[in-house]
């Protein structure tokens, strides 16, 4: 399966070699991607949620970065990945309606990245790079063969990462 593989919010999808893992409209949601450059095996997940307690029973495991990430770590090892190789990236966790919050408030955006970071420190990935936060939402694409991750944005362009 070699082209592009477009991953829809609270899903996640591994690929290899010459795919293109690709994530559109990020927005308070995080983009985790996940490269291991010896086996050229990749994953993204588009993260939702910050906490499985957010959700209901019958979410999937992509939803929240608690669960998509080991997920995402088993489908890159059936591939041929190494966990011990794996880095990460993290894109978007926007605060896409700071504005109408009260001062002081913790947007959900925020929340989504603090717990990504968190899932990668407990499973060992280190972040590699990022670009998260700001007011506005977000393209990410992975180019598994390489681990390029590209960023773009209408009012920011495009960031590699």
């Amino acid at each position: 399966m070699n082209g592009e593989i477009i991953v829809r919010v609270a899903d996640l999808r591994a690929g290899s070699n010459q795919d293109v893992l690709v994530t559109i409209g990020l927005g308070s949601c995080v983009a985790v991607l996940l490269h291991d450059p010896v086996a050229k095996v990749g994953g993204l997940a588009h993260v939702l949620l910050p906490s499985t307690a957010l959700g209901r029973k019958d979410d999937g495991p992509a939803k929240f970065p608690q669960t998509a990430v080991p997920r995402l770590l088993e489908l890159m090892a059936e591939l041929g990945a190494n966990t011990r190789r794996v880095t990460a990236r993290l894109a978007g966790g926007a605060s896409m309606f700071a504005s109408l919050a009260a001062p002081g408030t913790i947007q959900m955006g925020e929340r989504n990245t603090v717990a990504c970071r968190q899932v990668l420190m407990h499973h060992g990935v280190p972040i590699a790079g990022q670009a998260t936060g700001g007011d506005y939402g977000r393209t990410v694409k992975l180019w598994v063969a390489d681990g390029r991750v590209e960023v773009s944005s209408v009012s920011h362009g495009v960031q590699t990462l």
